[in-house]
């Protein structure tokens, strides 16, 4: 069955690249030399390296138009925050603090007076640091945040009067207690609490918290008392874990550069892989340091890439550290390709004719995929997170340069060996060797100094052993029925353990994953979700608007919104906090109808000098209220799921109330919207992407139902990669959706050069296609996705999560994209796919074409000729007296040999476009 062609694009894009392949091999010199200077001149760029490092968490791995992030500009408008009077639940961010957490060791009574004795003495400790700014000491005392001029304290602390005596003879109740008549919140104090009657019977853990004023001289306190506490890990009775309001920034900070050590050897590991895959016994095929500098190429990209951009200012944020790996990978794997179609050459050809075939055959087949890589890259640019935006910005830019030096540095180097080849010169000596061992000779000698050998017959290269198991062993083992059958339950199977890691796939970006291992924040967030998941974060309810609280109709209203927020699973009804209800009990007390604008408006001014706490959430404009806060406590925000459901139903509440415009807020909220784009823009991107995919192949793969294949390849391998990824303990969060744009990428790379290969081959029968596309590119596809392994391999000893994690989906994507090009397409292509029709010229005597002989007729010196291409017999002479090959030589081209007057005129033809 035939189907149309859609080379239009691909075949004058094959001859520009034939064109360029004989002009890098007329000239190769030019082609090392300005890529060279290039990278000199750009790799200046990577001085502004540290201007440029850009990792505040909240601006690259948040939604940059997050909806918490216009929610806390009102909130920071209409309730700005007062240093005299400090309230921590009513921060609009998470302000400048420290926090030590101290829990028992052996599981005991943390308020018992020996733990609690150490307890009050490392708050002794931490509340006499002081720290010298602009000339002076400024201590705790300077810097803390204040309520009537007195240092917030811990309640636990003030309950028992910092005396370790007291704290055994006092009833503490929880998760209220009562503290100079009023009532204090203990949920963030005490954890890993057994209680009685809301008495506390056991208590595991203590946290206390220092709240600083943002004055000079706090990020230095802030970093004394890092310093101090890092030397406090355990004491006697008591384990102890720290964090500060600077530890996340500063870890991230920190370990920005870890990739490079590892980069060194990852670049090692390639270079050694690479060599040993162009490893030859022949002295003169030996291409040792092709390969080699194939790999050098690759880093020429990166640094001319990063230096360009750094150059510009572009932003560099930690998970750009994971491009380099990639670009590594991306560049070997199209230098294999390369190397691959060369070796399909005439070894006879001059080295001019030669790159020409190589290049049209192989700079097509990267340009598809250097296509696919950048414009998926660049559609990751829509991206709402600021990281990914760099990451794809950096990655395909340097994809770019990476297939620039491929088709000019890396091609002219090749150049040059294939002009020692043709000399027949010696790999490490350059010195002229015979091709044979002569009589005499020792064994020794010919394994040493001789080289060069090739197929008389057809002037190809001896096939190598690789390639030889691919088209006499795989291949056709492949396409048995048998083995058919085998591959599509095993792709049943692999698909079936996608689909179910896909329906177990978690959301978002834990905050310690943003540490190294062995870092003290990991501690300390493994401890406070250990003993302080019980109570989550207090959140606000802000009503938005100018409201009649006055007005009992729409104060009814009012509260039953309110109170559809206590109906809520995860939050405790008795810990909610309303300035209204305080204001109608005060009323009610002191017997007021405030039922009236104007009585309810004149006494507000007594009820905040009774209760000052609540003047900070009403905001009074003009004699108007604007706005007002509630406060809900949630409890049991124990992981992810919690979180996101936590967020969904309060914005669902609070967009279900009628009676006025609701928000709602927690500082913690900006890293939570993460769960509300996570998944949508991994869709768009994902789905995007693929669409652009399969308009390239349509127009660059010429057959358009091997594109629809790699479009179908690209969904199958991000399931498997989605789905063993969620197996695998990785999350979907800014970091993964990265390498699942990067999936799609890889996954055409590997489906593209195949299907390309099968569509491109003269063979008959769609079994023979697939073991002809098998036996071209199964080996550089198998060393492609070996080479990239290898560049990702060493992350997976990084203490850093995000490397890791780059590891994790990379060996994925390597893994499936790699059994997808060489197990699952071919075997798929041999059933759904279509030959394409060959129109032979003069077909009015086809009938006379079936196995003939090259006729007596054709003189012996165009026999001859022909013959010389590795041409078989298998011809035919048409009505015209024409003589045509049926079959391919090793240039992929048939022959034509035509009689007219006085002479013989020999060409080649396209046997698809009649």
């Amino acid at each position: 069955m035939g189907c149309p062609r859609t080379d239009c694009v691909e075949k004058p894009f094959s001859r520009l690249f034939e064109k360029l392949g004989c002009l890098v091999g007329s000239c190769p010199v030019w082609f090392i030399i300005v890529p060279l200077l290039v990278s000199i001149a750009l790799g200046g760029g990577l001085r502004f390296l540290e201007d440029c490092e850009d990792n505040d968490i909240e601006s690259q791995f948040t939604p940059f138009n997050g909806v918490s992030k216009s929610t806390r500009n009102f909130v920071k408008e209409y309730f700005p925050s007062n240093d005299s009077m400090f309230s921590g639940q009513r921060l609009y961010n998470e302000g400048n603090y420290a926090v030590v957490l101290m829990s028992s060791t052996d599981k005991r009574n943390i308020l018992t007076k020996a733990p609690f004795k150490e307890v009050v003495q490392l708050n002794n400790q931490v509340t006499s640091l002081s720290v010298e700014v602009r000339g002076r000491r400024v201590g705790f005392r300077n810097l803390c945040s204040s309520v009537n001029k007195d240092c917030v304290t811990s309640p636990i602390l003030d309950i028992a009067e910092n005396d370790p005596e007291k704290i055994e003879q006092t009833r503490v109740t929880f998760p209220l207690h009562t503290l100079h008549n009023k009532p204090v919140f203990l949920g963030s104090t005490l954890g890993g609490v057994n209680e009685s009657r809301s008495s506390v019977q056991h208590a595991q853990a203590i946290k206390v918290f220092y709240f600083l004023k943002n004055v000079s001289g706090a990020n230095e306190w802030l970093q004394a008392f890092h310093k101090v506490l890092s030397t406090e890990r355990a004491r006697s009775n008591v384990k102890v874990s720290h964090f500060t309001s600077l530890s996340r920034q500063e870890e991230v900070q920190k370990h920005t550069s870890d990739g490079l050590p590892l980069f060194s050897i990852t670049y090692v590991l390639v270079i050694a892989f690479s060599i040993l895959s162009c490893l030859r016994l022949d002295n003169v095929r030996n291409r040792l340091w092709v390969a080699f500098l194939g790999v050098l190429s690759a880093g020429l990209a990166v640094i001319s890439s990063f230096g360009l951009l750094l150059y510009a200012g572009v932003p560099f944020v930690i998970t750009v550290a994971n491009s380099p790996f990639l670009i590594l990978g991306i560049g070997v794997d199209d230098m294999f390709i390369m190397l691959a179609n060369w070796q399909q050459t005439n070894v006879r050809d001059p080295v001019e004719k030669r790159m020409a075939d190589t290049y049209k055959e192989a700079a097509m087949s990267i340009t598809i995929t250097t296509l696919t890589n950048v414009l998926g890259f660049y559609i990751g640019l829509m991206s709402d997170f600021p990281s990914i935006q760099a990451f794809c910005t950096y990655t395909s830019t340097a994809i770019i340069f990476c297939f620039i030096y491929n088709i000019t540095f890396f091609g002219a180097f090749l150049a040059l060996n294939g002009k020692r080849e043709a000399a027949n010169r010696h790999w490490l000596t350059c010195m002229k060797i015979p091709a044979s061992r002569s009589e005499g000779d020792s064994k020794a000698y010919a394994l040493c100094c001789t080289g060069g050998d090739y197929d008389r017959k057809t002037g190809s290269e001896k096939e190598q052993i690789f390639t030889h198991f691919f088209k006499s062993y795989y291949g056709p083992l492949i396409t048995k029925p048998l083995s058919k059958a085998c591959v599509i339950l095993l792709y049943a199977a692999y698909l079936a353990g996608g689909i179910y890691g896909c329906l177990h796939l978690k959301q978002g970006i834990e905050m310690k994953h943003l540490a190294a291992d062995d870092s003290y924040v990991i501690d300390y967030y493994d401890d406070e979700k250990k003993y302080f998941s019980d109570y989550g974060p207090n959140v606000m309810v802000v009503v938005a608007e100018d409201f009649p609280y006055w007005d009992e109709s729409r104060r009814s209203q009012l509260d039953l919104c309110m109170e559809n927020f206590n109906n809520l699973s995860f939050v405790r009804k008795e810990l909610f906090a309303s300035w209204l209800d305080s204001y109608s009990a005060f009323a009610r007390n002191s017997k007021l109808d405030i039922s009236r604008e104007g009585v309810f408006q004149a006494n507000l001014p007594a009820f905040f000098k009774l209760f000052p706490e609540f003047e900070a959430d009403v905001n009074i404009t003009n004699g108007r209220i604007a706005a007002s806060r509630f406060f809900v406590q949630t409890v049991n925000i124990r992981n992810a799921s919690m979180e996101i459901t936590m967020i969904n139903e309060l914005t669902d509440t609070a967009q279900s109330c009628t009676a006025a415009k609701l928000l709602v807020f927690h500082p913690m909220f900006i890293y939570l919207d993460q769960y509300s784009v996570i998944v949508r823009s991994t869709i768009q991107n994902v789905g995007v992407t693929a669409m652009v995919m399969l308009v390239i192949s349509l127009f660059l793969i010429p057959n358009p139902l091997c594109s629809l294949w790699v479009t179908f390849s690209i969904g199958s391998v991000i399931t498997g990669v989605t789905g063993y990824m969620a197996l695998w303990d990785v999350n979907l969060d800014s970091i993964s959706m990265i390498v699942l744009v990067v999936c799609i990428g890889f996954t055409v790379d590997f489906s593209a050069h195949v299907s390309y290969a099968f569509v491109s081959s003269k063979k008959a029968t769609a079994n023979e296609k697939a073991i002809d596309a098998l036996f071209s590119l199964g080996y550089p596809v198998l060393q492609g996705a070996l080479s990239t392994i290898i560049g990702v391999v060493v992350l997976a000893t990084s203490k850093q999560h995000i490397f890791r994690t780059f590891f994790k989906i990379m060996f994925l994507v390597m893994l499936f994209g790699l059994a997808h090009g060489i197990v699952f397409i071919p075997v798929f292509l041999t059933w759904l796919s279509c030959s394409s029709s060959k129109h032979k010229k003069g077909s009015g005597n086809e009938e006379r074409k079936a196995n003939a002989v090259m006729p007596d007729i054709v003189p012996y010196a165009i026999r001859s000729e022909i013959k010389s291409g590795a041409y078989d017999n298998h011809a035919f002479i048409d009505g015209n007296g024409c003589y045509w090959t049926q079959s391919v030589n090793t240039q992929q081209t048939h022959i034509y040999a035509i009689q007219i007057p006085n002479t013989w005129r020999v060409g080649t033809y396209d046997p698809d476009c009649p």
